[in-house]
């Protein structure tokens, strides 16, 4: 698949994800955002990427990237399989930090500095979603572990 067969279809899916997110709302307003500005937001991410990839020039001379490595792309989807099936139970942070560590190997990391990338990235994210948007995130068993609930 080519790189802009693979953008057209990134525009194209999240123009479904904005159109089922169209209508997203929830019973009691308990959130400032609100459940739509999450998929929306990604739509909005994906179709700018997928813009980009139709978009861009075409490197070296005419020839496009046709090759998708196999394994790394496997391992990617399995991480984000594992990450929606444990993000209950672990909570946004500590899934997070686990979902990053096969995800940086498959781009070449080691896996320190991808459990040190996954570790900051569920810590911030954690804490730009809880603390400037206002949404509640799952703690999982942190919460345990700190005394919470």
């Amino acid at each position: 698949m080519s790189d802009r067969i693979l953008g057209a279809v990134c525009v194209v899916a999240s123009a479904g994800m904005a159109w089922a997110a169209r209508d997203y709302a929830a019973a009691i307003s308990y959130e400032p955002v609100g459940p739509r500005a999450f998929p929306l937001l990604l739509a909005g991410l994906m179709a700018s990427a997928g813009l980009w990839l139709v978009l861009r020039p075409t490197l070296r001379g005419g020839a496009v990237f046709r090759g998708v490595p196999l394994k790394p792309t496997a391992l990617c989807a399995a991480a984000v399989l594992v990450y929606a099936l444990l993000f209950e139970l672990l909570g946004f942070t500590l899934a997070t930090a686990l979902m990053a560590v096969p995800v940086g190997m498959a781009f070449g990391g080691s896996w320190k500095q991808s459990l040190a990338g996954g570790a900051g990235l569920g810590l911030v994210l954690f804490f730009m979603f809880d603390k400037l948007l206002d949404v509640v995130l799952p703690t999982g068993l942190l919460s345990l572990l700190l005394g919470g609930h």
